[in-house]
């Protein structure tokens, strides 16, 4: 049975690569990072730098500490002769959100995506309390955990979860990610305590400096440069409120929406990949996407086996179509989220071609 497209151009992933995620890097700087990254998703398709028609990058400069720092990653891409790019002060799934829509409209048929981030330099718990809004909440430094905890608190008095069932996907993520030589958290969780309750230590991301890349094709461009291409037949992105005390914590309308705009529902999903940094946010997201026990979810390990922040969703993504390019999924989700609590969230469905 074919694939069927929702859109003017067929787009598919062609290949992907990321680093090996670590607790910190201290000896490399974010070019030396990415480079590496770089060098082998391109190698996997056999083209160079300068024969992709444009080049999108995620990251962030509140995580780097200065201005325009994207500028720097880009002596890794190589910007001479003059390159079609752009950047996304987002997660890299938004960079490839881009890079598709250009695609989409005919300016080019190759696109190179990578995304990076180091939240090894400084508190990454309170770097994310800048996303807050500037009036009410920013001033109060409530951080990410803090926050995630009044979520999972939420859910566990709606009657949706309880500590045991966190832990348990907590057990289950870290046990998927023995088979993922990038992930950074592996085998067994220590039990640990709090950070925030309801939330310990295995409930929640750890801190994690990584890259990653992928490169999109159209149509018969990505059929000479890969045997299986990960097609996008749907991607779709929506945002919440930015007041937490505005939307229903214990759900994710946005994820629903996109979900619905990008085909979710239209077919059975094998795989899912989902950008949960905590193990209370996996609760929601299954609700939102109604993904039932037969679904492998985060067989790679997901967020909480590695979280580079800027570069998870994209990971999500090309997690999901590295499972297809192997033949082990035929139809899969993949997700990734920014902001407080799940407020941005982006959907993608990413099948192979079926004989």
């Amino acid at each position: 049975m074919a694939r069927t497209s929702r859109h003017a151009r067929d787009v598919a992933v062609v290949a992907f690569a990321q680093s090996d995620h670590r607790r910190d890097t201290d000896e490399l700087s974010e070019v030396e990072m990415v480079m590496p990254v770089l060098h082998r998703v391109l190698a996997r398709t056999g083209l160079k730098a300068g024969e992709i028609g444009f080049t999108c990058s995620g990251s962030s400069d509140y995580l780097a500490g200065r201005a325009f720092s994207f500028t720097m990653t880009l002596d890794g891409v190589g910007a001479w002769p003059p390159i079609s790019e752009s950047h996304v002060e987002m997660d890299g799934a938004w960079a490839l959100y881009e890079a598709w829509v250009k695609i989409q409209t005919g300016e080019a048929d190759t696109a190179l995506v990578y995304a990076y981030g180091k939240s090894s330099p400084g508190s990454v718990r309170d770097v994310m309390t800048r996303q807050l809004d500037p009036y009410y909440l920013a001033p109060l430094w409530p951080d990410s955990v803090a926050l995630a905890a009044l979520q999972a608190r939420a859910l566990i008095d709606a009657g949706e979860t309880d500590e045991r069932a966190l832990a348990a996907i907590g057990a289950r993520s870290r046990a998927s990610a023995e088979t993922n030589p990038h992930a950074q958290l592996r085998g067994p969780v220590p039990q640990g305590e709090y950070q925030v309750a309801p939330l310990r230590t295995g409930d929640c991301p750890p801190v994690s400096d990584g890259a990653a890349a992928v490169i999109l094709a159209a149509g018969d461009v990505a059929r000479g440069l890969c045997e299986r291409p990960a097609w996008i037949t749907g991607i779709d992105h929506r945002i919440e409120a930015h007041g937490l005390g505005l939307r229903d914590l214990t759900d994710s309308v946005s994820t629903r929406l996109a979900a619905e705009q990008a085909g979710v529902f239209e077919g059975a999903v094998d795989t899912a990949e989902l950008h949960a940094p905590f193990s209370s946010q996996e609760v929601v997201l299954r609700k939102a996407l109604r993904l039932g026990d037969e679904v492998d979810v985060n067989p790679s390990g997901g967020a909480l086996a590695a979280h580079p922040v800027m570069a998870a969703g994209l990971i999500r993504i090309g997690e999901a179509a590295a499972r297809i390019h192997r033949g082990e999924s035929d139809r899969a989700v993949a997700h990734a989220t920014s902001g407080p609590c799940l407020q941005q969230n982006l959907v993608a469905v990413l099948e192979g071609d079926r004989t």
